[in-house]
């Protein structure tokens, strides 16, 4: 028996419960510089070795981060059913929880890319977090973080709506509903689908489609009180 398809929406709200920060926390900034001149590809494009160094710091900022019990359950999910992930986070707690099916839409923190040819890319580890705008790759090219910058197209969006199309259950975690073109994507959950919202501020300036049910509580929260949903009502 084919297993339901459970299609997850995530973002920065999962992810601040393990103690990564937000540029919101930032109050849009970052050491008195605007979002936009280190997440941006004009940004980059100006000073580059400050881009670098933003990305050094957020990185250097998940070193002891773990996975928290709403990545855990996400993955223990995949016991029963078929789970797949779109997250508009950047970390690696996702696949750190075990979940196997990730979609990342705005890049990875712990990869690099070639400035050159945006498909060849080389992974980080914990001992290698830094780079300046004279990393080389294996193969020579000039690096630049693996990050969708402000400005540049979001590659991954056309294979997260046909992951969502597909869905049997969508859940939407710890995402505000308003940043596009990820908010766009529950426009493309089919009709009569089931729907679930978990954030404790739920949007209130957005309108939901009628059969979503939101769950107001953290993201830890609401995972517990969504497996127990699902469980009971799906498998």
């Amino acid at each position: 028996m084919r297993k339901p398809k459970l299609v997850i929406s995530s973002g920065a709200g999962i992810s601040a419960e393990s103690g990564i920060s937000t540029f919101r926390d930032a109050g849009g900034l970052w050491e008195n510089y605007p979002v936009m001149e280190v997440c941006s590809a004009d940004g980059y494009r100006r000073n580059p070795k400050l881009v670098h160094e933003f990305y050094n710091a957020r990185r250097k900022d998940m070193v002891g981060k773990e996975p928290n019990d709403a990545h855990k359950i996400l993955a223990e999910l995949e016991k029963d059913f078929d789970v797949y992930v779109i997250t508009q986070n950047v970390d690696n707690l996702h696949e750190r929880a075990g979940s196997t099916q990730i979609l990342h839409l705005h890049g990875e923190l712990m990869k690099i890319r070639s400035v050159v040819d945006p498909n060849y890319v080389e992974a980080l580890d914990m001992e290698h977090l830094e780079t300046t705008p004279d990393t080389k790759g294996e193969n020579g090219h000039p690096m630049r973080p693996h990050i969708v910058f402000f400005q540049e197209p979001v590659p991954n969006m056309e294979l997260a709506a046909e992951w969502v199309y597909e869905a049997d259950i969508f859940v939407v975690i710890g995402t505000s509903l308003n940043v596009y073109p990820a908010a766009g994507l529950i426009n493309f959950v089919r009709e009569g689908i089931p729907i679930y919202y978990i954030d404790p501020k739920p949007a209130e300036n957005v309108i939901l489609p009628p059969q979503i049910t939101v769950i107001k509580a953290t993201a830890t929260e609401g995972m517990r009180k969504l497996k127990e949903i699902l469980l009971k009502n799906y498998k």
